[in-house]
């Protein structure tokens, strides 16, 4: 059998798994609201996560410093990328070489890196809040720093799974991007709650990996009403003010338009980056029985009800 052929044998097999996974999460371990209803209670976490942000704005630190990092950190590999290769497309090698693949998995581990450093920092700042005390960048930064070698871990881990996705997708074709498509999929769902997993409960990559599963068959599942009332209320704030400022910067210079256009995108993303943030640590404060303000229990667990 050729390494392609076993390649895709191992990712089918490991999509049959993820499919069994969804099946017992969502049928065998779910009863499932109306839609209006799950919507409703979605919408009502969202603006409540929103209310959170908006009584500590200094929170919209965290996304703002993983944005930057990341542009940074983006324009440094695609630099460095390009002269590595002589700063010409022509000398770029083919993608599936070992060192495409070993440059791609540094990539993947910076980033991951980033995203849950701040990400951790902000989860800690909410859980601040939550129990009444002071709330500083400074205290959530600070708290990421002394979980540096626990993000770092999960980042190697998140960065071996994207790659080796990464390596069924091209060598797999259409197959191959079908498979990673579902197996993303379940990954998105599996590690909701890993990034507060991480940060509370001294557990390596894997075992927070299961345990944020397992956290999904307790309790919940993804929270499409959340999930489509952010996707919503995020579409209408593009419209409201990405439209007005395109045109308004437009009547100055064409550049001033897109500028402006951009600037307002920037704007929109880090807020409801926060805002889901702020979410996700909502939700995994109320199933460790924790209070948390604004969030009513009842509501939250009625998203998805046990049997």
């Amino acid at each position: 059998m050729s390494i392609s052929n076993l390649r895709l044998k191992v990712g089918i097999q490991n999509v049959i798994l993820m499919i069994s996974y969804i099946y017992d999460i969502f049928i065998t371990k779910t009863n499932f609201m109306s839609f209006f209803d799950r919507l409703s209670n979605g919408w009502t976490l969202a603006m409540n996560s929103l209310k959170v942000l908006k009584e500590n704005k200094q929170l919209i630190i965290f996304p703002v410093l993983s944005g930057i990092s990341l542009v940074l950190i983006m324009g440094s590999f695609v630099l460095v990328f390009l002269g590595v290769n002589g700063w010409s497309d022509e000398n770029i090698e083919d993608p599936g070489t070992i060192g495409n693949y070993l440059y791609l998995f540094l990539f993947y581990l910076v980033n991951y890196f980033i995203v849950v450093f701040f990400n951790m920092g902000l989860i800690h700042c909410t859980r601040l809040y939550f129990r009444g005390e002071e709330v500083s960048i400074n205290a959530g930064l600070r708290f990421s720093l002394s979980r540096i070698g626990t993000i770092f871990s999960w980042a190697v881990f998140a960065a071996t799974v994207g790659t080796i996705l990464r390596i069924i997708q091209e060598e797999s074709g259409i197959i191959g991007k079908i498979i990673t498509g579902i197996i993303g999929i379940v990954w998105n769902i599996a590690t909701f709650f890993v990034v507060p997993v991480i940060a509370y409960e001294d557990l390596g990559p894997i075992a927070a990996f299961k345990r944020s599963s397992q956290l999904m068959k307790q309790k919940w599942g993804e929270s499409l009403g959340a999930t489509f009332s952010f996707g919503l209320i995020q579409f209408l704030a593009m419209i409201v003010l990405i439209i007005p400022l395109f045109f308004i910067g437009n009547m100055i210079h064409p550049i001033g338009g897109i500028a402006l256009a951009i600037m307002g995108v920037f704007i929109i993303a880090t807020i409801f980056s926060a805002a889901q943030t702020i979410f996700v640590s909502a939700v995994y404060h109320n199933i460790t029985d924790e209070p948390v303000k604004h969030f009513n229990q009842q509501m939250i667990d009625g998203l998805f009800q046990k049997k």
